[in-house]
């Protein structure tokens, strides 16, 4: 217990910062510019984590987990130092992904040594205990990021993670104990590149109506098939590689690949649109960032309801399938109703719609981690643990790119004239409070209609999820699991 203490602890930190910088962004965005590269802050974040992630894995299964949280925690704690200390947008941008390179890693061994700790059922029992640490950072983070970015700028956002990452990193060296495993140890370096390289190529190309005009530019094309060589590169390695980064085998069941469908499309909506819907409270309400943090209780303290709620129903029935398709229908709801929300769309309702869609979320959140981990042998659960996570985070770095190049779209299409706003792109949300109330309803109007396309995006994106989880067999999780015994599901 004093261990699965550290690890959430550790999460509390990763998840934490993330929920920060959500509410702390448009101020960041007034300084620097540039609201075309928004989504960049969050999705480098979430493209580096997500490919460190199977690398991660791997290196836990060969060399055991002890000193790879470790090195995690110490890489991410830099890269906070790093962020809090840039003076540009790209800087930002950059110091993003030395921080990713660390909160990838954190993800990942956390799940894997919960997978050594616990049999599956009680596995989801104590893995829904993460969502206290998700309802904790998550009420914390965006009012934290809202007040600390009035009060103190935006820099401290990311310093106040210096204590907690030193704290944590004593903690693990101290107390974790260090489990050698009996495997020689063989990294697949070419596959985790040319995975990485595959992953780059997806989220550059879904940003490349920014970057390069069109998503068929010539520089666009030429990124398509860079990603199409990386891919096949990658099928070729990891066939022939004695410890590949993402097991092919695990492929070959059906659920598995399903499994792994509801996780990218959890992710896209789950993660991806957390940033987004700041922006849209701050920008059609004209709440405050420490207001608007406050109003994300509600999303937060619904996931945590939700995965406690489904992890204590997979701990006594043993079966996920109906609570996935639940999941994934409820957030579809939730971003379709959001759809119609516009510039005077009363605050309780947004809340109660927020509340339904984090409930929904948290009801799905560990299970394609739980069913992806029962598929696999017991050698293998870090590498299908970072498959799953990997998928997640992609996701989301993939719908942070097609979110901002929607709302991006639907700004630059809307030739506003506004009495004293020279470029509505830089505003902040202290500037927008200054304006006259004439020029706020004008912005918000603005800005509400360019986020109407991005939820129905959003509401298509995890309709695949629930598909995927209609098509599920209705698994029964086994009460205990035997070391090295492969669980087919």
């Amino acid at each position: 217990m004093v261990i699965f203490i550290l690890l959430m602890t550790a999460m509390f930190m990763a998840t934490l910062d993330n929920q920060i910088v959500s509410t702390a962004l448009p101020t960041i965005v007034a300084e620097f510019g540039q609201l075309e590269r928004f989504g960049w802050v969050g999705s480098a974040y979430l493209l580096a984590s997500s490919a460190v992630m199977p690398v991660y894995g791997k290196l836990g299964d060969l060399f055991g987990r002890k000193y790879v949280i470790m090195a995690a925690v110490f890489i991410f704690t830099a890269g906070s130092l790093v962020c809090g200390l840039t003076t540009s947008m790209n800087g930002l941008i950059a110091a993003r992904v030395l921080q990713a390179l660390g909160g990838g890693g954190i993800m990942v061994s956390i799940f894997s040594i919960n997978a050594d700790l616990f049999e599956p059922r009680q596995r989801a029992r104590y893995q829904s205990f993460s969502s206290l640490v998700l309802m904790a950072s998550g009420a914390l983070g965006p009012v934290l990021g809202g007040f600390l970015s009035d009060w103190f700028g935006w820099r401290s956002i990311f310093l106040v993670n210096l204590p907690i990452g030193i704290l944590v990193l004593a903690g693990l060296a101290w107390l974790l104990p260090y489990r050698r495993p009996s495997r020689r140890p063989k990294i697949d370096y070419a596959g985790a590149l040319l995975l990485a390289g595959t992953i780059a190529s997806i989220v550059i190309w879904a940003d490349s109506a920014e970057l390069f005009g069109s998503l068929i530019a010539r520089s666009s094309l030429g990124v398509v098939a860079f990603g199409l060589v990386c891919l096949v590169g990658f099928v070729l390695v990891e066939r022939r590689a004695p410890e590949p980064v993402v097991p092919l085998g695990l492929f070959r069941n059906p659920t598995v690949g399903l499994l792994l469908i509801v996780s990218m499309t959890s992710g896209a909506v789950g993660i991806g649109s957390v940033n987004y819907v700041a922006l849209f409270l701050q920008t059609t309400t004209g709440l405050s960032p420490t207001m608007a943090g406050l109003l994300f209780i509600a999303m937060t303290g619904g996931i945590a309801a939700g995965s406690l709620t489904s992890g204590r129903l997979i701990a006594r029935a043993g079966r996920y399938k109906w609570l996935a398709a639940l999941s994934s229908f409820g957030t579809m709801t939730a971003l379709l109703l959001f759809s119609f929300a516009h510039a005077g769309t009363p605050i309780v309702l947004i809340a109660l719609v927020m509340l339904m869609q984090g409930i929904s979320i948290g009801i799905g959140q560990q299970i394609p981690v739980i069913g992806v981990q029962n598929a696999a042998s017991h050698a293998d659960v870090g590498a299908a643990t970072s498959t799953v996570t990997l998928t997640r985070m992609g996701g989301a770095s993939i719908a942070i790119s097609i979110y901002g190049a929607v709302i991006a779209h639907g700004m630059t299409s809307r030739q506003i004239t506004i009495p004293g706003v020279t470029n509505i792109k830089e505003l902040s949300p202290k500037m927008l409070a200054a304006l006259p109330p004439e020029a706020q309803s004008m912005v918000a109007d603005a800005y509400a209609a360019a986020f109407h396309p991005l939820f129905l995006t959003a509401a298509g994106i995890i309709g695949l999820g629930f598909l995927a989880a209609l098509m599920l067999k209705n698994v029964q999780l086994p009460q205990a699991v035997l070391a090295g015994e492969k669980k087919a599901a």
